[in-house]
């Protein structure tokens, strides 16, 4: 356990405890003026009780055995094998001293103390001997027994006393008295101390309060809005203001209710225990990021879904210790669960170096089960049969046991990830293990979204689904958008993006634009399980953070549709569910994803198909260059291009770049004397974390075609010669062009 964890454990034992030990003085008081009941020594029983489970957890020993003897006395008084007595009374407060003792001695120096307890504990053991109820007199007062008047029962000689808890504090060489010595280690607490600096609060009241800062994040959106179109200082001034205190505030409130994911998983430890005991298995488990925060809301959400992935894992990643030995592995299997924030996102992985899937057996029960035909199985890419583990009715299991074989619970845990706007994936190697990434949005209540329009309606599409903005105007809209198998496809950077246009989904008025008409096409480009697709709307407005309203239960059968939002203007604008309108616009069926799959596949092995960047260098000369190895395309004004000493340099990124005229290093391809409003079109080039600027006389096009090298040449910079687009292309030697211009580019590439 890290110093961390540690110290934020022991910092909630201090505040749990000290406020569990204030209630108890005031049960044990109302108890002694017969006020009490059964359920008053029910609660004093559970506040020692705790006290003792969460010191032992963090090695509090010391604290934890003086615990257990109240907690024994206390046991017994509650289940009514003993009466309560004026004596029991002031020794259990004088044994609340000595926990509170112990407790400020902790928070002061880190220890808990060397006063010694034993006579205390003594004479706690000594009171378990009381006479027990039958045995009380009929009458009584309050839980009290009156006084006999001979006595309760005969003392306990002091040679033999009952024994102490094997763990319990020694006598100490020291002589102080145990009570002046707790009167003093209870003056070392401090004036303030952790117990006055925190609170509990009903979770009920934090709902409330994140509903308010909710509305109030409205009203702000509101404020700012209409205050943009004002010149008046003042207004704008006091607008800023409330935008900054409203932000501040959320933050705030945003944290009163994240916790640590360790506690769900908490109870991990003994699952994995109890399951590796029944199936005959060593399993270690290791827990990484136990400190990672999440949205209480969130924590609820994913409790089950993770409880059986943990099982799951257990049950089917790891195998025997003699299956493990036989492959070379070591008997005991590991399952690691890990957390970490990354993107706006919490990202939870958990990974067993177990057997793996089985990619032909898990092809086979899904034949079996009518889920899949023969002809799907022998198309399917290894993703697409991992992802065959979350479909309803699916399982690997031959039998049918307590805990595996029935086929429910991926395709819930699947379910479950996504209605909380998270999405979860598989990586298996057959005999080295699997891997179940799931990603999880931080919190539900407040996000951030991109507002689109379409058909004359807002909608929000929350940001952790959004990739990338496309724009495309009207010519190049016409040539991008393509149809395969009937739908429409828009190749990104030379991969295959399937289409759907939201004012179709949602059958508004107004229709989107199509390849057909001059309008500009607007594509945001989302992801849905894993998959991309691009969704084209009327225009793209801004982002900004809103806050999720619940749709009614009329409105929650509607997939397309997580919630809705109020705008800054008051009108109301619906939240889009990214992965409910992917499955509605089938863009990420399985036989769709098959289809642009084995057409990718296809290309690639019949055509032998490349992206190209075509462009002018010098007079004539066209060039070509695969696109993979072009980082960016720039254009700079000409009068940003600097001498740095005989190199042409210009200011890019925080970093001086240098240019590289290919005209002058290609034969009989002079460079064209520019004009000073020209600007410099430049072909970037990266290696290793440095870059280079490849300057052109023109970037013409990007083509994705196959090429057939018809001619090489033993020019320097020239690989040979194509055929693109009906056109003789030379193919450009870039690393030959660049360790010529600078013959340390790549000897400081190799550095680095």
């Amino acid at each position: 356990m890290n110093d961390h964890l540690q110290q934020q454990l022991i910092k909630d034992l201090l505040i749990e405890s000290f406020e569990g030990l204030d209630n108890f003085d005031r049960e044990m008081l109302a108890l002694e003026k017969g006020e009490g009941n059964a359920e008053t020594l029910n609660n004093v029983f559970r506040i020692i009780h705790t006290i003792k489970g969460s010191s032992g957890c963090i090695g509090l020993n010391k604290i934890e055995s003086v615990a257990h003897v109240g907690e024994s006395l206390l046991s017994l008084l509650r289940d009514g094998k003993l009466t309560f007595n004026p004596e029991m009374i002031s020794a259990l407060l004088e044994y609340s001293d000595a926990l509170k003792a112990m407790l400020g001695c902790l928070e002061q120096t880190g220890h808990q103390g060397d006063v010694d307890y034993s006579a205390l504990l003594q004479k706690l053991q000594s009171l378990q001997t009381a006479r027990p109820v039958e045995a009380a007199p009929a009458a009584t007062y309050g839980l009290f027994a009156e006084e006999p008047e001979a006595p309760l029962a005969p003392e306990p000689a002091p040679e033999s006393p009952k024994p102490l808890p094997a763990n319990a504090p020694a006598m100490v060489p020291a002589g102080v008295p145990e009570k002046a010595a707790a009167e003093k280690e209870i003056a070392a607490r401090p004036v303030t101390s952790v117990s006055d600096t925190a609170i509990r609060v009903d979770v009920g009241q934090l709902d409330k309060l994140m509903n308010l800062v909710g509305e109030l994040v409205l009203a702000r959106n509101q404020i700012v809005q209409f205050t943009a179109q004002s010149q008046e200082a003042t207004l704008l001034n006091a607008a800023q203001r409330i935008n900054t205190i409203t932000t501040e505030l959320q933050e705030n409130v945003m944290k009163t209710r994240m916790q640590p994911i360790g506690n769900v998983w908490a109870k991990f430890p003994r699952i994995v225990h109890d399951m590796a005991l029944d199936l005959g298995k060593q399993v270690e488990l290791v827990m990484e990021g136990k400190e990672t925060d999440l949205d209480r809301t969130i924590i609820e959400a994913i409790k089950d879904p993770l409880t059986h992935l943990i099982r799951n894992a257990v049950d089917h990643g790891i195998e025997t210790p003699a299956i493990r030995q036989a492959a070379g592995k070591p008997e005991k299997g590991t399952l690691t669960l890990r957390a970490f924030h990354e993107g706006g996102q919490v990202n939870i992985e958990i990974l067993d170096n177990g057997r793996g899937i089985n990619i032909a057996k898990v092809k086979e029960k899904a034949m079996q089960r009518a889920l899949i035909t023969p002809d799907q199985a022998a198309a399917m890419s290894d993703r697409e049969v991992f992802n065959l583990i979350f479909l309803p009715g699916f399982s690997t299991a031959d039998i049918v046991t307590n805990v595996s074989g029935r086929g429910v619970g991926m395709d819930v845990v699947k379910t479950n990830i996504e209605k909380i706007g998270g999405s979860v994936d598989v990586l298996s190697e057959a005999g080295q293990g699997t891997t179940l990434k799931i990603k999880i949005p931080l919190t539900l209540a407040i996000i951030p979204a991109l507002i689109v329009t379409s058909g004359g309606e807002r909608f929000a599409i929350p940001q952790v689904s959004l990739l990338e903005l496309v724009r495309m105007e009207a010519e190049q809209a016409r040539k991008g958008i393509e149809m395969l198998y009937g739908a429409p496809i828009y190749r990104l950077r030379g991969q295959l993006l399937p289409l759907a246009y939201l004012n179709r989904e949602l059958k508004l008025d107004a229709p989107a634009v199509s390849s057909t008409n001059d309008a500009v096409v607007n594509i945001v480009v989302l992801q849905a399980d894993g998959r991309q697709f691009g969704m084209v709307v009327d225009e793209i407005n801004d982002t900004e953070e809103i806050v999720v309203k619940p749709l009614g239960k009329q409105l929650k059968g509607i997939t397309c549709f997580a919630g809705a939002t109020i705008m800054g203007d008051g009108k109301v604008a619906l939240i889009l569910d990214v992965m409910g309108l992917a499955q509605h616009a089938n863009v990420i069926a399985e036989v769709r994803d098959r289809a642009v799959s084995a057409k990718n596949k296809a290309a690639e092995k019949v055509d032998e198909r490349q992206t190209l960047l075509l462009f002018n260098a010098g007079q004539n000369a066209r060039m070509a260059i695969p696109l993979s190895m072009v980082a960016r395309l720039e254009e700079f004004p000409r009068s940003q291009v600097e001498w740095s000493g005989k190199q042409e340099v210009v200011q890019y990124r925080g970093q001086i770049l240098p240019l590289i005229q290919i005209a002058n290093y290609l034969p009989n391809a002079a460079a064209t004397a520019p004009t000073p409003t020209d600007p410099v079109q430049v072909v970037v080039y990266s290696e290793a974390g440095r870059s280079v600027g490849l300057v052109v006389s023109k970037i013409n096009d990007i083509v994705h075609e196959a090429v057939t090298v018809k001619r090489s040449h033993n020019r320097d910079g020239i690989l040979g010669s194509a055929v693109v687009q009906d056109k003789v292309t030379d193919l450009l030697d870039v690393i030959g062009i660049i360790r010529t211009a600078d013959p340390s580019f790549y000897e400081e590439t190799r550095k680095i």
